[in-house]
């Protein structure tokens, strides 16, 4: 995986080498990246990430401040090999945030963006568990916070790719009674009450649009 990423971010450095100057102001991004659960234990063991993407609109000032605003959406599997008995299924998080941050040009093809998105989502737990339970799909409701680095590249004078990492910190303890089990699958208890996290590594699209003459 980390070969992967190098080999495509080296391929983003050749390919930009013949852009222009961008002035960013009014833009639209798209950010896909590869969730994976931190901190709380259980989720992090039996949640497996499979997909997060991010579009949103964004604006700059002069002064290289960016505020913008969005919806994203993740998904994790349950990893059929950490859960004492079968469940399938998996965490359905849809939400909207507001993004806020510092990105500036260092020259004409390189730039930098650290910001922080903060929003609040719904996660729905589905499965089958659930399900014969008769609560399915399990709905919880919380903040999220996501602090963020993004590289970026310049593919011409309106497009731009970037290479991205960032920590999602969503605001709910994950219990294994959220996927139907009825046991605590050998975790500590106190483990549930600590925030289920994210870190997220991936690749956005950036497309700038033109100024109006």
């Amino acid at each position: 995986m980390k070969r992967l990423l190098t080999l495509i971010f080296l391929s983003l450095v050749l390919t930009g080498t013949t852009a222009q100057t961008i002035e960013p102001k009014h833009t639209f991004n798209l950010e896909l990246g590869l969730p994976n659960g931190m901190t709380n234990e259980p989720f992090k063991d039996i949640m497996q990430g499979l997909v997060s993407v991010a579009p949103y609109y964004q604006y700059a000032f002069k002064n290289h401040i960016i505020v913008g605003a969005g919806v994203r959406y993740s998904y994790f599997a349950i990893n059929e090999f950490k859960v004492p008995v079968p469940v399938y299924g998996g965490m359905h998080t849809g939400g909207a945030f507001i993004k806020a941050g510092w990105e500036k040009f260092h020259n004409d093809h390189f730039a930098t963006d650290l910001s922080m998105k903060v929003g609040y989502t719904q996660n729905y737990f589905d499965t089958d568990r659930n399900d014969t339970l008769g609560v399915n799909p399990v709905v919880n409701n919380s903040f999220y916070f996501e602090p963020s680095i993004g590289l970026i590249l310049t593919a011409d004078e309106q497009n731009s790719f970037r290479f991205i990492v960032a920590y999602g910190i969503q605001g709910f303890g994950y219990k294994p009674e959220m996927i139907g089990l009825e046991t605590f699958g050998g975790y500590d208890p106190v483990d549930f009450s600590k925030p289920s996290s994210m870190l997220i590594v991936g690749f956005g699209f950036t497309h700038y649009f033109k100024k109006k003459s």
